[in-house]
């Protein structure tokens, strides 16, 4: 039923251009306009509850209504609302910030740059880089080595990180940017080959890459420890040990993207920590403020600190800034929220309640239309498919993801849709009862969708 004109969904369409928004969608029911949240739950303006299960964007960890968060906001509006971090200028939540993502990296750490989003925080990695190895003397180094169906932002040069089919609309990748193979072992495995030995293969198809670019123009390695955007694709066991083996020898610089992955979603502190994988540069964003305040960071090791900084010494400054990165509001917040997280027990509920998350997801694995289900932490994928023994895809024009996306909508359910693939990644806090009536009623969503796709196919 189309909305009246009066409607918060018809005002909605009339006013407002939806990214990443399947446009069909949109036009036969227009968009679901939310008007309050509350623990897991989120609200539209008719009052229809919803159990969110993709935490928003992954980033509402702390859910919809924590008031701790909200306080913490309020005290630090009424003290210092707003300043930047230029000119050797700085406020005290950034400096205490700064000093609690030190104190929590896994790696040794130098210091913290903070930007107001992921992509702003690969952007900046881009450049740095870039400023490094031309003050090293070795200005060729401009190439970054990506891999397909990865994403790293939306910005021009994170969207030309991004290896998905989409960034052609526009004109993208560029000549610097040198892709390789997606490490989707369900998918891209060879009959027979084992998950090491897929790594293996992956590994040394990496390293022949390098030797044909030339390591010499090579400025980055660019890596979601798990590939959030891609659908929850795992790597496979070694994966990370091989190619930082790669990497290495070539005097590469590892760029390990936790926007999705950081504080906590993997079941670990760090992605980085979950897959075996050893950075030498990281971002991180969403977690970082639970969604409460738009956020990002770059922390640099001890080593890559101290290249920038001698790189930054003929021009007396490093030359790029956001205005309101570093906000101290947006820092007091994150404090807050790392603090709830993870010294207020909700860490330790999201590793007692993700084995019992994994085993529901596992179940539906013997569904008819799913042929892989993937997951760790509190974040997993269901991969739909026509046809489970060949893994044959369904066709671009039956929207088998958007089809189950807005079948759970109606059920009072929110998952993520990623083409043939469904995304489950639900706030932290979530408890087991409504973990499972998060999965009863997809089970019941994708029942429904398998019969009438077999009704329409009779």
């Amino acid at each position: 039923m189309k909305p009246n004109e009066q409607s918060w969904e018809a005002r909605e369409r009339a006013a407002f251009f939806h990214t990443f928004t399947d446009l069909p969608t949109i036009h036969e029911d227009g968009a679901t306009v939310i008007e309050r949240g509350e623990g897991v739950y989120i609200f539209d303006t008719a009052g229809r509850r919803y159990l969110e299960g993709n935490a928003g964007l992954w980033n509402m960890t702390l859910g919809f209504s924590e008031q701790r968060l909200a306080d913490a906001a309020r005290r630090q509006y009424e003290t210092l609302p707003g300043y930047h971090t230029f000119f050797a200028r700085n406020s005290k939540p950034s400096v205490e910030l700064a000093e609690r993502i030190k104190a929590l990296s896994p790696m040794p750490m130098g210091r913290v740059y903070f930007t107001n989003s992921g992509s702003e925080a690969n952007e900046t990695v881009v450049k740095l880089l870039w400023l490094i190895w031309a003050a090293e003397g070795q200005p060729k180094r401009r190439k970054f080595i990506i891999r397909r169906n990865a994403y790293h932002g939306a910005a021009v040069m994170t969207s030309n990180l991004t290896g998905r089919d989409y960034v052609k609309a526009f004109g993208l990748p560029t000549p610097d940017i040198v892709t390789v193979d997606c490490p989707h072992y369900w998918r891209n495995g060879l009959p027979g080959e084992s998950e090491e030995a897929f790594a293996a293969r992956l590994a040394t198809s990496l390293e022949r890459t390098i030797e044909k670019e030339g390591p010499e123009t090579i400025a980055g390695f660019f890596a979601e420890p798990i590939m959030g955007a891609g659908g929850v694709l795992v790597p496979p066991k070694g994966y990370f040990e091989l190619v930082g083996k790669v990497l290495r020898k070539h005097g590469i610089p590892l760029v390990g993207d936790e926007v999705i992955s950081g504080f906590g979603r993997s079941g670990n502190m760090w992605g980085a920590q979950t897959v075996g994988m050893s950075p030498d540069i990281m971002v991180t964003s969403k977690s970082m403020s639970a969604g409460y305040f738009p956020m990002g960071a770059v922390l640099l090791s001890k080593a890559i600190d101290e290249r920038l900084s001698a790189a930054c010494e003929p021009w007396g400054e490093f030359p790029l800034g956001f205005t309101t990165a570093g906000h101290p509001v947006g820092c007091a917040i994150s404090l807050e929220a790392i603090r709830i997280t993870f010294e207020g027990g909700v860490f330790e509920h999201l590793r007692r309640v993700s084995p019992h998350f994994l085993a529901r997801l596992k179940a539906l694995e013997a569904h008819p239309m799913i042929g892989e289900v993937r997951g760790v932490g509190l974040m997993g994928a269901l991969e739909m498919v026509a046809n489970k023994a060949s893994k044959a895809s369904f066709p671009g024009t039956v929207r088998i993801g958007e089809r189950i996306a807005r079948a759970a909508r109606d059920q009072g359910l929110i998952v993520r849709p990623l083409g043939g693939a469904l995304v489950i990644a639900p706030p932290f806090i979530i408890a087991r009862e409504e973990i499972d009536t998060m999965f009863t009623t997809l089970e019941r969503v994708l029942d429904a969708v398998h019969h009438e796709l077999k009704r329409q196919a009779a």
